[in-house]
């Protein structure tokens, strides 16, 4: 096929172009392009060639399946000016006879009466093998070359796409592995350098997130579970960690009988602190800038800036270790809409020494929701409890 001139081809992509198996498997590391790729097959090699095909985009749950592989599919479409009609309400989008579904185990009537040639299981590690092959049964539209395609970061040795998979692979399974050197072009030199060190942070967090290789998460920080976005409350914060290379985020924080839950309402990267307010401005209500806000005291130009612009806003205390054994104790829930909150909760984890030993400091990689969350409660909850004793998790 003819290319548009600026698709961005990758290795990944390339290897897409050319599989032919059933189930293909793109496990990597962080930044490697694995899903932007694999976007960008299934526009050109799916939805523009094909005839007559329905193809199935899923992850776990309805927020996260919106805030990723769905915003990546229509920003692309949008890119490359491609006409297609989407049905925002039954999340439906067609390009000439050709359909593409997105969907969440939050409906999973609706999987169960779909059959269709392709899918696309983003984040496959938060599927269970059962959802798998559900998935796998559906894909059996009358059709050429039907594909399954899961796409992950291999956190776990221990996940069935390994041990059901890879370890027992038959005929029809194939494999791409990729870090972020076969995206290295179309990455900051920050962002390179951040995932390079983690070699000098965590031995397994290294092997994961930068080798693409399989790890095992241990010494987890945070093990509060998902909920529902709480329907009272006693007052509100909120937190926000800068970044531009990395997202800026913003965590909103109800606290009810003094405790605390968190929500991810803002994610973004590469935006000036002008076009963060505007944003953060549309993404919150009126009310919401009367309430404390905290933000990273590192930045004291970009709070007042913040100031200026109507926000009750004041430096957070950065304190690390104390700040974390006051959430432990005092955060009850992050709400299930968090999609990247709830990604880096599952990952954010202590450092080990070269021994082995787990060090009091997290491993400083994919926190930034983390870093929110903590600056939105910690000194709120000093404050409004100013001679608390932390004594340890319960």
């Amino acid at each position: 096929m003819t290319r548009i001139v600026n698709v961005s081809v990758t290795k990944v992509y390339d290897w897409l172009e050319k599989t032919k198996e059933r189930i293909n498997i793109l496990r990597g590391g962080t930044r490697s392009s694995k899903s932007y790729s694999l976007a960008q097959h299934i526009i050109f090699n799916k939805l523009i060639t094909g005839d007559n095909r329905v193809i199935v985009i899923a992850r776990k749950t309805l927020p996260a399946l919106r805030k990723t592989a769905m915003k990546l599919m229509l920003d692309l479409l949008e890119e490359y000016q491609i006409p297609v009609r989407f049905n925002k309400t039954e999340l439906e989008l067609r390009y000439k006879n050709n359909l593409v579904y997105f969907m969440s185990l939050d409906d999973p009537g609706k999987i169960a009466s779909i059959d269709y040639n392709d899918c696309w299981l983003e984040e496959a590690v938060d599927f269970t093998l059962e959802d798998f092959r559900q998935f796998n049964l559906r894909a059996s539209r009358k059709g050429e070359g039907n594909q399954l395609f899961l796409t992950f970061n291999p956190v776990s040795s221990l996940h069935w796409i390994k041990t059901k998979l890879l370890d027992k692979r038959t005929s029809g399974i194939a494999e791409n592995v990729s870090t972020y050197k076969d995206n290295i072009k179309n990455l900051s030199p920050e962002i390179v350098a951040e995932i390079e060190d983690l070699i000098n942070q965590d031995d397994n967090f290294y092997h994961i997130y930068t080798l693409g290789q399989w790890g095992t998460l241990t010494e987890t920080i945070y093990h509060f579970p998902t909920v529902d976005e709480p329907e009272g409350f006693d007052d509100i914060t909120f937190g926000i960690d800068f970044g531009y290379n990395n997202p800026s985020t913003v965590v909103k924080v109800y606290w009810i009988d003094g405790r605390a839950v968190w929500q991810e309402v803002y994610y973004k990267s590469n935006l000036t602190n002008t076009e963060l307010i505007n944003e953060i401005k549309q993404a919150v209500s009126e009310t919401d800038l009367n309430y404390n806000w905290y933000a990273d005291s590192a930045e004291p130009a970009r709070i007042e800036e913040f100031y200026r612009a109507g926000f009750n806003i004041y430096p957070a205390d950065k304190s690390v270790k104390d700040g974390i054994d006051f959430c432990k104790t005092h955060v009850i829930g992050i709400t299930k809409d968090s999609t990247n909150a709830i990604k880096e909760r599952q990952s954010y984890s202590y450092k080990k020494d070269k021994d082995g030993n787990v060090l009091e400091e997290p491993v400083k990689f994919a926190d930034h929701c983390m870093d929110a969350g903590r600056y939105g409660t910690y000194k709120a909850g000093l404050e409004a409890v100013p001679n608390i004793i932390i004594i340890g998790e319960r």
